[in-house]
This record gives C-alpha cells, structure tokens and sequence, in this order.
C-alpha cells in the first residue's frame, strides 16, 4: 500500500490542484504537506537571507546552509509521520533534479513512495503565475524543467491541457 505520493513540478504547474483533488478522491485521509508549508513555517528573516531561502526578482529561488539544515529536518520528519501511519501527499519542487529526490529516497527509503513527475508547458505556467498573482513573474518558466533533470518517476502527468481532477484520478488509480 502506497504511503506517500510525492508529487514534483515548478511553480504553477498544477501540483497544489492536484493534492487537494486527490484528497478528495482517495479512499482514505491523506495529509498535504509541500515545500510551500516548509517555507511558512520558517522566520521570516529566513526568507530573504544569504542563509535561507531568497526569491530573486527574475524568479530564480536561492537556498542557503540554514535552509538546507532544516529542509533536511523537514524531509526526516515527513517520513517519520508516514512511518507513524499517516499517509502522506507531498507537494514538492526539486530545485535540484535528482539531487533533490536522492535527499527525499534517503528519508523515505523503508516507506513504499509513487513519484509523480507534474508537468506543465513553461508558457502555460508563466500565465498561470500572472494570473495567481501571488509568485514572483519568471519563477514558473524558470523551474518548468529544470525540476524534472535526472528525476526518476513511477507516473508523470501534464497539466498543459488536462484539469486537476483527471490527473488525480490518474494518480489515484496507481495508489495500491
């Protein structure tokens, strides 16, 4: 039985739609956890410093050592609920690539996991990112692909074209 679904695309790709469809039509109660809620919860002094998380004005995002010692915090700690018996959705962007799903299939590595690669036409997520109003302009055309370099999926889904709710039901359909 799957435990934890990681979902990974960029900025306005779809991903947040998609968890809460999902939430809707698994059997089961799954939480939503994602990158956004890490970046919350930190002090704001975190997120515009050299050693936190920095969001440039052309949309590139920045990580520094502080970050990453609590993201690493994060990863463990996601792992351990799903661990206690909680399922899991996580909402993630792999700024990394692979190097960011190696930290995750560290954490995870004794918790049955489905990746799923969430595409999305970088033109179409840079519109969406204009529309939302709530990210910074660049950030969605910038992380398109660069999310998906050496990243190893059970199950990719585009958002180009399809709605939140048909890749939900594909996602949900491969949880056992």
């Amino acid at each position: 039985m799957t435990e934890v679904i990681v979902l990974n695309g960029g900025s306005s790709s779809g991903k947040s739609g998609i968890v809460r469809c999902l939430q809707s039509v698994l059997p089961d109660p799954w939480l939503a956890l994602g990158t956004d809620t890490l970046v919350d919860a930190m002090p704001a002094s975190m997120r515009a410093s050299d050693a936190g998380i920095e969001f440039a004005p052309d949309g590139e995002v920045i990580v520094g050592p502080e970050f990453r010692t609590l993201e690493a915090a994060w990863v463990e700690g996601v792992a351990a609920m799903a661990r206690a018996g909680a399922r899991v959705i996580v909402d993630e962007v792999f700024l990394d690539g692979a190097d960011s799903q190696r930290r995750w299939r560290k954490a995870l590595r004794d918790v049955r996991v489905l990746w799923v690669g969430v595409r999305c036409d970088g033109a179409v997520a840079a519109g969406r990112e204009v529309a939302r109003g709530d990210r910074i302009i660049g950030m969605a055309a910038s992380q398109a692909d660069v999310v998906h370099r050496g990243v190893v999926y059970d199950l990719e889904v585009d958002t180009t074209h399809a709605e939140s709710m048909e890749c939900a039901r594909a996602i949900a359909a491969r949880v056992g």
